[in-house]
């Protein structure tokens, strides 16, 4: 029989994967972030195109739609700053300031802005830009609260 490599050279390699893999899969020993190193981050960004399937007969998007994408984002914030169970408890005074006409791309950005004991608060952004244009400016925006729980659905710490 024809071997690629000899036997030396087999042990020589799996010895070599080995060395490698356990580099890999130690476990790493991590330092604690500051608050302000998990705010930064657990910030989130997200583009959207506003298809016309999204919008009402003013050929804007709807308002129901936005709220349902800042709090999509708000969620992620929520969950990358924590790294636990988080639900949505509130959402806070969302003001539309321009409407979202079909045919933009909108950002949303969601920061956290408030860490308390068991909740915190996400400020979420949403920006618009047409498309073949430069600029963009601020549409929408609101604070969305949620709370850290366990698996008895029970609040716990948001940051352990």
């Amino acid at each position: 029989m024809c071997y690629p490599f000899s036997l030396w050279q087999s042990t020589y390699f799996d010895n070599f994967l080995i060395r490698k893999l356990s580099k890999l899969f130690t476990p790493h020993i991590f330092t604690p972030m500051t608050l302000e190193e998990r705010i930064e981050n657990s910030k989130t960004s997200i583009f959207k195109a506003v298809f016309p399937n999204t919008t009402n007969h003013y050929d804007t998007l709807f308002g129901g739609t936005a709220m349902h994408l800042m709090d999509e984002v708000a969620f992620i914030t929520a969950t990358r700053f924590s790294r636990q169970i988080m639900v949505t408890v509130s959402s806070d005074r969302i003001d539309f300031k321009k409407p979202i006409p079909a045919g933009t791309i909108v950002e949303l950005i969601g920061k956290v802005n408030h860490v308390g004991n068991t909740s915190l608060k996400v400020n979420v952004e949403i920006y618009i830009e047409q498309m073949y244009a430069e600029g963009r400016e601020l549409a929408v925006h609101g604070d969305f609260t949620f709370v850290a729980i366990d698996e008895n659905k029970k609040p716990v710490q948001v940051i352990k």
